[in-house]
């Protein structure tokens, strides 16, 4: 009998999947059995070894989401991508996100444009070309956004970080009562406090960094591999039924 967590004969299209959180997602689907597209600005070559050892497809698309420009032909070659493999476009992840750090009274237009258009804008238009593809065939599909403890609480100096991750948890309730009644799962992952590029001027600030560890029950940053298994439970058959969950990985911080 086949498990409800296995994504054989499936295809997931990982954003940001170069390094971090991405990078780990991505290994972890292909570990349950999915083909995976890699989508990411730098060089890919680690994730591509990394997938390569369990054996699953792996093809690498280099885009900047930082504009929409690449929208089309990202969704155009993962499809003929998934189909040189006999598959077709089952999950998505959207992981690529940046971070810029100032006061609220001094942060700029251009830094909350820039963090606006990643991790809000692109998200949305690449799910709406993807989805597309999805329903094309009837066979619907998963959507996993990647949100943060920044969808929950308000954090310091990171204005258009909070207000992307905050908008992202209500796109991923909005696609969701749209699309699940079309066979289109759509959730997604908070993470909490991980080890990445994104929380390393946190880990380098003593202050900062003790007082992080002092509010996380776990008592430890979290490691990219821990964020693996959410995103296959919910690219999975066994959330065939969880629409709309805003899920955090955190290592208890919210419970705090």
């Amino acid at each position: 009998m086949r498990s409800p967590f296995d994504l054989g004969g499936r295809t997931a299209i990982v954003t940001g999947a170069n390094t971090g959180l991405g990078q780990a997602i991505a290994v972890a689907l292909a570990q349950a059995g999915a083909g995976i597209v890699a989508v990411g600005r730098s060089s890919m070559a680690e994730t591509k070894v990394l997938v390569g050892a369990t054996g699953q497809p792996f093809h690498e698309i280099a885009a900047d989401l930082a504009t929409l420009e690449p929208i089309a032909r990202i969704v155009e070659e993962a499809e003929a991508a998934a189909k040189a493999n006999g598959s077709r476009l089952d999950i998505l992840v959207n992981n690529a996100g940046i971070i810029r750090r100032a006061d609220a009274l001094d942060f700029t237009e251009a830094d909350w444009d820039a963090v606006m258009d990643v991790n809000l804008k692109s998200t949305f238009f690449l799910t709406q070309g993807v989805a597309k593809r999805m329903l094309a065939d009837g066979k619907g599909g998963k959507v996993i956004n990647i949100a943060s403890l920044l969808s929950f609480q308000g954090g310091i100096r990171i204005p258009s970080y909070t207000a992307s991750k905050s908008g992202l948890a209500g796109l991923t309730r909005l696609l969701a009562c749209e699309w699940a009644g079309k066979g289109i799962n759509v959730n997604a992952i908070a993470p909490g406090y991980f080890v990445t590029n994104n929380t390393e001027a946190l880990r380098a600030d003593p202050v900062r960094n003790e007082a992080i560890l002092a509010r996380i029950p776990a008592g430890h940053w979290g490691q990219p591999q821990e964020l693996g298994g959410a995103a296959v439970f919910l690219a999975s058959d066994a959330a065939a039924y969880v629409h709309g969950v805003v899920l955090p990985v955190d290592g208890g911080w919210l419970a705090r």
